[in-house]
């Protein structure tokens, strides 16, 4: 029986242009005496001149054979008559119409009827498709497609209607497995019912604007089935119970909820919103309420902050198992207004885990993790922005003004660059190198850098002291005169800065202690061209070499006791 079936699309092709041919000549006989179309056989046409004489001759022998295209056929009886003094002929119909038995639609649909009953019984054995679809074909070709269509109809509602009582008695995870197993053997049956009925498809349905007969199988069981009295609340209750099960740490079946859920978006985008997707956005939004506030009472920052990444990542999960793509963005939405938006300013502030926390305790990926959180909702990260800025300038502010840090230059402009690297790494690690968070951090140095006046001062005798120490290798000072670059772009008083380094620069070179020469070089070539600073910078470089040579004169050089 498989083997027929499988073998069925091509006996339907076969058959079709055959019942084509069928179909015009019966349409021929049933109408009168109808007249060629005289203009494309007329005597002028070319077609004309291919027929012989004796094919036209209405007194030829209906027996005769005639020579025709380089062959020889017989002469057709009763269907051309043909002046042959004018050179046209005219069609006329069949001396005896088609008499169709009164009982034929009735007997036809019978065996139609039995067919389907054996279909949706699983029972093949005794089904013959081709017999089948040349039954079909019959009544829609007499006229009789309406009660075929009809006779469908109602065939199929009493099946599903049977089937919809045996999903009824089952109960709990049984009555999903039921339903599934009903919905997989109506689909079975409807594409053979389609085949069966295809001529029907073609013809009829899109001439009497009928749903073609896939869509009115769905359509009956959405009506018949799932919009039943009793399986709707069954089924969303269900549902939205073995999530809810999920959620709190079980193992449901993925499958059946997947095979589920695919059913309804296949019974249309209504019937999968109206049934599934707004009861399951409503529980969810409570859900995660309610969860949120009892988890935050009971957990520092860090620990919440990654809850709401795991229910992100879960419901993410869960979209991509079994539930409609197109119910992603809603669901996400619901997590991240009850689980972020709703507590930001709370998470932020908590104390001895809060954001200040994260940013004095260098929690990279608590922090990392806060940004990523808080960009999915309207204004995340001006809340981080608004916290962030003011700590960083309070702290910079208080290492600027420190009496004690003063004192010592180098350890002074130290202590900045520990403060510079340490948020630096915070914005490349954390915060994804976002400019917005980088312009705030320029902002808040920028701030508490020029609240010391002695800054540009500061800044060049650290230069000084590193070029006449030489601590470290040449790689070392090289990143160290970068930093320097990087933190007098801050400087607002950057012509003084320049003063106090010309000054220091000439001391170097009088006293011949500049450890390395290319940093040097190096270093008034960027400042140069960093603040465009003029020539005067750096000229007694061009003449190291007289400096070296007149040293001995000079003393040490030690900017800690260099006074200006």
């Amino acid at each position: 029986m498989s083997r027929i079936y499988d073998n069925w699309e091509r006996l339907v092709r076969s058959t079709l242009k055959r019942e084509e041919f069928r179909e015009l000549a019966y349409a021929h006989s049933r109408s009168p005496s109808v007249s060629s179309v005289p203009s494309d056989f007329s005597s002028n046409s070319p077609l004309h001149d291919h027929v012989p004489e004796n094919f036209l001759d209405p007194q030829a022998s209906s027996s005769q054979s005639i020579p025709f295209s380089g062959r020889e056929v017989n002469r057709p009886h009763d269907i051309l008559t043909v002046a042959s003094k004018e050179r046209n002929f005219q069609l006329e119909a069949f001396k005896y119409g088609v008499v169709v038995d009164p009982k034929f639609a009735d007997t036809t649909w019978k065996i139609l009827d039995h067919a389907i009953s054996q279909i949706y019984n699983r029972n093949y054995i005794d089904v013959n498709f081709e017999e089948l679809y040349r039954h079909a074909y019959n009544m829609v070709l007499h006229k009789y497609g309406e009660k075929l269509y009809s006779g469908l109809e109602s065939t199929m509602t009493f099946h599903l209607q049977e089937m919809c009582k045996c999903i009824e008695v089952a109960s709990g995870v049984s009555f999903l497995e039921e339903l599934n197993t009903k919905w997989t053997d109506h689909n079975t049956a409807l594409k053979r019912i389609r085949d069966m009925l295809m001529y029907m498809d073609r013809t009829y349905v899109p001439c009497n604007n009928k749903a073609p007969v896939i869509e009115l199988g769905l359509n009956i069981w959405r009506d018949n089935v799932i919009h039943s009295s009793n399986i709707p609340i069954r089924l969303q209750y269900t549902l939205l119970d073995l999530i809810y099960r999920e959620r709190t740490g079980e193992v449901i079946n993925r499958e059946l909820m997947r095979n589920t859920i695919k059913m309804l978006v296949e019974l249309g985008s209504s019937v999968y919103q109206e049934d599934f997707e707004k009861p399951f956005i409503a529980v969810s939004s409570h859900f995660y309420g309610k969860k949120s506030q009892e988890f935050i009472e009971s957990s520092d920052c860090g620990d919440y902050l990654k809850e709401a990444e795991r229910c992100l990542e879960d419901e993410i999960s869960r979209v991509s198992h079994y539930l409609d793509e197109k119910t992603e963005a809603k669901i996400i939405s619901v997590v991240e207004k009850e689980m972020i938006a709703n507590h930001m300013l709370r998470l932020i502030h908590m104390e001895n885990s809060g954001l200040v926390n994260m940013l004095l305790d260098d929690k990279y990926d608590e922090l990392s993790r806060m940004y990523s959180l808080f960009r999915r909702v309207p204004n995340g990260h001006s809340i981080i922005l608004d916290l962030m800025t003011p700590h960083i300038r309070n702290t910079g502010r208080q290492l600027v003004t420190d009496p004690e840090k003063s004192k010592n230059p180098v350890e002074f402009v130290d202590s900045l660059f520990e403060k510079m690297d340490k948020y630096d790494k915070i914005i490349s690690s954390a915060f994804n190198n976002d400019e917005t968070f980088q312009n705030a951090l320029n902002s808040s140095f920028e701030y508490f850098i020029n609240l010391n006046p002695h800054m540009p001062e500061y800044i060049s005798l650290f230069v000084d002291d590193k070029l006449c120490k030489g601590l470290g290798v040449a790689e070392d000072i090289e990143i160290i005169l970068d930093k320097v670059i990087m933190l007098s772009r801050y400087l607002q008083e950057k012509d003084i800065f320049g003063k106090y380094y010309n000054q220091h620069l000439a001391k170097r070179l009088l006293s011949g202690k500049s450890v390395f020469d290319n940093a040097e070089i190096s270093l008034i070539v960027n400042l140069k061209t960093e603040f465009a600073y003029g020539a005067e910078m750096g000229n007694g470089t061009r003449d190291k070499t007289g400096w070296r040579q007149e040293e001995a004169p000079y003393g040490g050089c030690n900017s800690k006791n260099t006074k200006i």
